[in-house]
């Protein structure tokens, strides 16, 4: 019986003691990622949601009240302001395009990051007299991608292309129980392009 129960304590500790098991620091939660694509984004084909009917707003709101000084210690708000980039012009029907593109000033809720994954992103929230906004320039073409670009003459390969620009957005994750915030790159359409080739009669 002796020589059983000493095998037994001899397994049980080889099961434990194994370089490959996965051992995580007492108290500390798992890490778990949130890659399922949230309801808001089932019936788009946009890499964001401007609208989100199961956006955590109590708790990211909770979540900014705790770490207050933390998070604006690297938050800075960014307003839709264009006085600095383009001058005299107050509607976007003044601007022309060589290929047509619809624009827009948008302040997304959820959006996918560079990684591919769904991120929910602080908006339209207000924490102790301080009001996180973020918006974001989005320019999409309104041909498609690869065709002649209209206003150019058809002696002049053309096409119209897509281009993206990096944002860099405060998001909250639920799943982060020290921390829940950090500043993650995103990608979403800034221009609508036109390559123009060579000349041909």
């Amino acid at each position: 019986m002796f020589i059983k129960l000493m095998m037994f304590a001899s397994l049980m500790a080889g099961v434990f003691c194994s370089p490959n098991s996965k051992r995580l620091p007492y108290g500390a939660p798992p890490k778990i990622e949130y890659t399922e694509i949230p309801h808001c984004a089932k019936n788009t084909t946009k890499a964001w949601c401007l609208e989100d009917s199961e956006y955590p707003q109590h708790e990211v709101q909770q979540a900014l009240d705790q770490h207050y000084q933390a998070v604006l210690a690297f938050y800075k708000e960014k307003l839709a302001s264009t006085e600095n980039s383009v001058n005299e012009l107050d509607k976007f029907n003044d601007e022309v395009y060589l290929c047509p593109s619809s624009t827009d000033y948008v302040r997304p809720l959820r959006a996918i990051n560079v990684e591919g994954k769904w991120r929910i992103i602080v908006n339209r929230i207000e924490s102790y007299g301080v009001k996180y906004t973020q918006t974001a320039r989005i320019e999409e073409c309104n041909v498609v991608v690869g065709t002649s670009c209209p206003l150019v003459p058809s002696c002049y390969e053309s096409k119209c292309i897509q281009k993206n620009v990096f944002h860099r957005f405060l998001v909250y994750n639920p799943y982060d129980y020290t921390f829940p915030f950090t500043i993650e790159k995103f990608r979403l359409p800034g221009s609508c392009g036109c390559v123009v080739g060579a000349f041909h009669l």
